[in-house]
């Protein structure tokens, strides 16, 4: 059975306000039997009682992000050791008791719906064999995450900080995996030792996320290590800045923290670094959730009232003005012709969306294809230069790591594209600012693991007796023929000039037997290469177009109630002030002073909801961040380089 999970701490004075509007907003829609916007409020109420805010940690293998997490709660929440790396992704949140439980899908059933993933608890103290590379080798558990619950302050206010995982590093297919998770995060920890400056897959890395998520976050950790760590910080620091102008970098040491805790040294704890990074997490990354929170909440009761509005501001027009006929019919006429003009634009962005996708399933094949056949190729000619047999293992992972390299690439392209395409739907509704959903290409972190392993190529090593047979079979034509042309002047079939020629032409038969193996090993192992990538462009284009037409839905539903939301209004006006003209006086009078009732709590909440927007407009302004909700304008369609790097150069022949 599943379980639920510790109880989750009380939401922010903030928080509870804003449910309590969206609750007078719900009593609104119920009294006016408006099922569409309740359930838009609903949706609303359910993201503030969901008080979550998402920071991921990411990096390269053993960079320290399981400590840092660690020294950043002050608990042993994820495991640590020289030996152990992170296999599956650990949530560390708040709860009133310190506990923990792994996240297991249900048999057969798809582990991307939550509703169809178990909570079971466990021991925090066997939490590692179920999160970790020692005890979970790869996931062969097939568990979906970890979760720890904590009774710390900074997890208070809705703080989750998530550990993911390092086998592979960066520049292996766990990259697609966390880039997957990045749309759902508020922020991103990239966390690098001071041991060396950033490397390239860490700055790929970071640029691809910064093209999902813009609020990243630089940590170097391990400064207690390295005393040359301030030139690397200078250096990373130029890197960043080569990357978007305004990353932060925070220095810090995981292990002065925690030894400062044990202490209750406050000077040491100033030394790690710590409180800079986590001033930072609640001031920037918390407090920017909260702004935006506001905003979109905001945008919802506003959008609400001004439906509500509508119908009832027509209905008392009639009442009150029932000698302006001719300007009744005028307005009726006008609202059913807005009400067509709907009709109209909503067939036009249903096109759009249709073409769209088509399109972009089209761009995302060729974008996918393209950068698969440059990998061929670099393979192709690599495996030219030299012998594929001995360096066949290191040629493998590397083409491993330009095949993940290059879907994630296609991912992050394509998730752009979905929110390109979002917006352009949205400009078909011309009545105030829409709200776009929220788009990713769903999952796709196991796009790779219906591909089987490269399969192995022969070495190619010939030992000292395959070697001598290989002479003795091209040396003993050239031993019998000069024998035997020697025994005319009488001389012996085996004499110096027979052994000689067999000499030289066993040599002659071992180098062609030589390069005819090595042509044969280049031959199997384009064809070895070109099979793989081919298996990789089927399985990862199959799953990347069902994900494709998941978000193609998710738009559709998305527009298809803000249509909805907009006929229905429309035609409640309609209705009410033709029902208006029918109704007898007495009724009248009654009904006038209930629509201003209505009203005035409509108003009432209007008025709520803008003060809500002015207070996140003036924390953006006073922050110096803007919150934005709409994407800009399409992303070019990247020509495929990059690979992960250079091919791995092959031993030479011989």
């Amino acid at each position: 059975m599943a379980e639920a999970g510790p109880a989750k701490p009380s939401p922010p004075a903030t928080t509870v306000q804003l449910a309590g509007l969206v609750k007078q907003g719900l009593e609104l829609t119920g009294t006016g039997d408006r099922l569409d916007l309740r359930k838009r409020l609903d949706q609303t109420l359910r993201r503030l009682e969901d008080p979550s805010i998402r920071v991921i940690v990411v990096g390269e293998f053993k960079q320290g992000k399981s400590k840092l997490i660690n020294a950043l709660v002050n608990a042993p929440a994820c495991p640590v050791a020289d030996d152990i790396a992170t296999s599956v992704p650990t949530v560390v949140q708040y709860g009133d008791i310190a506990s923990a439980a792994i996240l297991v899908p249900r048999a057969g059933s798809d582990a991307t719906d939550e509703a169809n993933i178990e909570r079971h608890p466990v021991p925090i103290a066997d939490l590692p064999s179920y999160v970790s590379e020692r005890g979970n080798p790869g996931n062969s558990k097939k568990l979906v995450a970890g979760e720890v619950y904590l009774p710390r302050k900074l997890l208070t206010g809705g703080l989750t900080v998530i550990d993911s995982p390092g086998v592979g590093g960066l520049n292996s297919s766990h990259t697609l995996t966390t880039l997957t998770a990045l749309p759902t995060a508020d922020a991103m920890l990239l966390v690098s030792d001071a041991s060396q400056e950033y490397t390239e897959p860490e700055l790929r890395f970071l640029r691809q996320a910064m093209r999902i998520t813009p609020n990243v976050v630089g940590v170097l950790s391990k400064t207690d290590l390295y005393p040359d760590w301030r030139r690397v910080e200078e250096i990373d620091r130029g890197h960043l800045a080569g990357v978007a102008p305004d990353i932060p970098l925070f220095s810090v040491s995981s292990d002065l923290r925690l030894e400062a805790s044990r202490l209750q040294d406050a000077e040491l704890n100033v030394e790690s670094g710590f409180p800079g990074l986590i001033t930072h997490l609640r001031t920037e990354i918390v407090g920017k959730a909260q702004r935006l929170q506001r905003r979109s909440v905001s945008q919802d009761l506003l959008s609400v009232t001004e439906h509500l509005r509508l119908s009832l501001q027509a209905e008392l027009a009639a009442f009150e003005n029932p000698g302006k006929t001719p300007e009744m019919i005028a307005g009726l006429e006008v609202a059913k012709a807005e009400a067509d003009e709907l009709r109209k634009r909503s067939a036009r962005w249903q096109i759009t969306l249709s073409d769209g996708i088509s399109d972009l399933i089209a761009d995302m094949e060729y974008d996918l294809r393209d950068r698969l056949r440059r990998i061929q190729r670099e393979a192709e000619a690599a495996i030219d230069l030299g012998d594929p047999g001995p360096a066949w293992p290191q040629f493998s992972q590397w083409l491993e790591e330009c095949a993940a390299a290059a879907i994630s690439d296609t991912f992050v392209w394509t998730s752009e594209r979905a929110q390109w395409l979002a917006a352009q739907v949205a400009e078909h509704f011309a009545a105030g600012e829409v709200t776009l959903p929220v788009l990713h290409v769903s999952d796709s972190g196991d796009a790779l693991d219906p591909v089987d392993d490269m399969p192995m190529l022969d070495s190619g090593r010939v030992n000292p007796l395959q070697k001598v047979l290989i002479g003795m079979r091209g040396s003993y034509g050239g031993v019998l023929m000069f024998g035997l042309l020697t025994g005319i002047f009488g001389m012996a079939l085996i004499n110096p000039l027979s052994v000689g020629a067999g000499l030289l032409l066993g040599r002659k038969a071992y180098r062609e037997d030589k390069e005819a193996r090595l042509k044969r090993r280049q031959a199997e192992a384009k064809a070895l290469v070109r099979r793989q990538l081919d298996d990789v462009t089927f399985q990862v284009g199959k799953q990347l177009k069902d994900r494709l037409r998941l978000v193609q839905r998710s738009i559709r539903d998305h527009f298809t109630d803000i249509a909805d939301e907009h006929h229905r209004s429309l035609g409640d006006s309609v209705a009410a002030a033709q029902k208006a003209a029918t109704t007898y006086a007495l009724e009248k009078e009654v009904r006038i002073r209930e629509i201003k009732a209505e009203l005035k709590k409509v108003d009432a909440l209007a008025r709520a909801a803008e003060a809500v927007a002015a207070e996140a407009a003036a924390d953006t302004v006073r922050t110096g961040h803007p919150v934005t909700l709409n994407p800009g304008a399409p992303p070019a369609t990247t020509a495929a380089a990059g690979a992960a790097g250079a091919a791995p150069a092959v031993a030479g022949a011989g």
